[in-house]
């Protein structure tokens, strides 16, 4: 999906979470037929993208009820309209819907004179307090993808997704972003059962065997830098030039484990004084 929507958008799109809206789980069927994603673009602007595709004859309804739902969900009660949400209503359609031989309508909101035929822009004012350049970046966007008019002819990355999402097939010679992993998954699913399953099994045993392998790093990790962090207490200790409470503000060590530490520093210390100065007794 982040693949098939940066391809689209023309953008570095990263999913942050797919959301659970109120939109989209109301009945069992928007479940498998919609979802809402929040996402993050190059610019590190936060978008919510909803992806959908259905039969409907009043569907373009539907996507402007959709998007003006998810934009009064996720406008904060208390907040100002300039925190309003940009929303991106991506639709794939298996069905003819209006008139038009394109296979991808865009449309935007734009305000335009009736006189003098100008396009209205955003004041200097505006832009810094929206973080927008133009009008249109404020009001939801919507893609319309009639899939069953693509000739499959792929002459762009974007046509490529489209391609497979008409035939669910992926050809060797595509470079889109994402396919190569849609691809994998696609080969999976068309496995026999039998081998398929088989297949699960393989990799969710290597997904264990990661798991024991960076456990046990872990594990050596943490003990090797236990390890340097006590013989930087003891030096510290030893050359006696700071008190325990400044020793663990720089180790992060217990106050008592220090005390310990100390005391088994002197006591050792005591010992091999003791070892020095002994006065050495021959037997008779």
């Amino acid at each position: 999906m982040e693949g098939f929507l940066s391809e689209l958008l023309r953008d570095d799109i990263k999913i942050l979470e797919v959301l659970e809206s109120e939109s989209n789980k109301e009945n069992r069927r928007d479940k498998f037929n919609r979802a809402d994603l929040k996402v993050r673009n190059l610019k590190d602007e936060i978008l919510i993208i909803e992806v959908q595709y259905d039969r409907e004859f009043d569907y373009l309804q539907r996507i402007l009820f959709g998007t003006s739902k998810v934009i009064t969900e996720h406008l904060g009660e208390g907040e100002p309209y300039s925190k309003i949400v940009k929303v991106v209503s991506v639709n794939i359609l298996y069905f003819d819907l209006g008139l038009g031989s394109d296979y991808v309508y865009h449309g935007t909101t734009s305000f335009r004179g009736l006189h003098r035929r100008d396009v209205l822009q955003l004041s200097e004012e505006q832009r810094e307090l929206y973080g927008k350049e133009k009008i249109h970046e404020i009001f939801p966007e919507y893609y319309l993808i009639k899939v069953d008019n693509f000739d499959d002819i792929a002459v762009s990355t974007l046509d490529e997704w489209i391609y497979f999402l008409k035939n669910e097939e992926i050809r060797e010679n595509f470079r889109a972003k994402g396919l190569k992993r849609a691809k994998r998954e696609l080969d999976i699913l068309k496995l026999p059962e039998e081998e398929r399953v088989a297949y699960e099994r393989y990799r969710d045993d290597l997904h264990y065997q990661a798991s024991m392998v960076e456990s046990s790093y872990t594990i050596g990790m943490k003990k090797g830098e236990n390890k340097g962090i006590k013989k930087v207490a003891l030096n510290l200790i030893s050359a006696g030039l700071l008190d325990i409470d400044s020793i663990a503000g720089m180790t992060g060590l217990d106050v008592e484990y220090l005390n310990i530490l100390k005391a088994e520093t002197e006591g050792k210390s005591l010992t091999e004084s003791q070892s020095v100065h002994e006065p050495i007794s021959f037997g008779t």
